[in-house]
């Protein structure tokens, strides 16, 4: 099992995904582990690819909880991970801010779609999060993050997301973005959030995008579309809500140029 435990300053709780080309043309995932408010369940894939739902068995993240996803990747396989619904940070009866971290890597020809649902930061709370990220070259990634400031009617509580991504060992993506009480001044100003609620981000890279990268542009109100230094691209976006924040996100995959 995915090793968990409770102490006086919270839970502490990891899952661990590990993705193998079968040699059939498909994905298997010789190594599936979790427990406590982290569960795993694989459901069904398409097209060779295998297909993984992160279900929260608890509340939380709560104050003073730990908690890690390991994910990889192996040569080949082909790898698709969703959650069944919306990450909801709340204040604990713990002292001190809650982590949730993510360690992710994909070897040579593997893919790994990371899809989860909104990160939601509940008033009181105070939480977090880096994500890492290690492809090879001729890896393949689309990865979407969201994060919500809030429950309707309430303030934010204090989050704080670090997002790092490498490939073949160089650096194309490392950024922090801190909101809620606490937080450096300007989180909610023009140069950040504009007053929005709900921001997001897409990275896709692909080994194409070395030699094609793709082209700078605005994507309607409130989302913008870089290369980054490799193969890779970058879409930043902000809403009023998480179900435009997504329609956002989705319209700006649809629009990259097809493999």
């Amino acid at each position: 099992m995915g090793g968990t435990g409770v102490s006086g300053a919270g839970v502490r709780s990891v899952a661990r995904i590990v993705a193998r080309d079968d040699g059939r043309g498909g994905t298997a995932l010789p190594v599936l582990e979790s427990d406590g408010p982290l569960a795993l369940r694989r459901t069904r894939g398409s097209g060779g690819r295998a297909r993984v739902m992160l279900v929260g068995a608890m509340s939380g993240p709560l104050g003073g909880d730990h908690f890690t996803v390991e994910g990889r990747v192996e040569e080949g396989a082909r790898l698709s991970v969703g959650s069944a619904a919306a990450t909801i940070a709340l204040p604990g009866q713990a002292k001190g801010e809650a982590r949730y971290d993510v360690r992710l890597a994909v070897a040579g020809h593997g893919e790994l779609h990371w899809l989860p649902e909104q990160l939601i930061s509940a008033q009181g709370s105070d939480l977090s999060v880096t994500t890492r990220v290690d492809l090879a070259a001729t890896a393949r990634l689309v990865l979407r993050e969201e994060q919500v400031l809030g429950r309707v009617g309430e303030e934010p509580g204090r989050l704080t997301s670090r997002l790092t991504v490498r490939v073949a060992g160089q650096v194309v993506l490392d950024q922090e973005l801190a909101c809620g009480p606490g937080a450096p001044g300007g989180w909610d100003g023009p140069a950040v959030l504009s007053g929005y609620r709900a921001v997001g981000q897409l990275v896709v890279v692909r080994p194409e995008f070395g030699t094609d990268p793709v082209t700078a542009a605005v994507l309607g109100e409130g989302a913008s579309l870089v290369p980054l230094a490799g193969p890779a691209a970058l879409v930043t976006a902000v809403a009023p809500d998480a179900l435009r924040l997504r329609r956002l996100l989705d319209e700006a995959l649809a629009s990259l140029p097809r493999a």
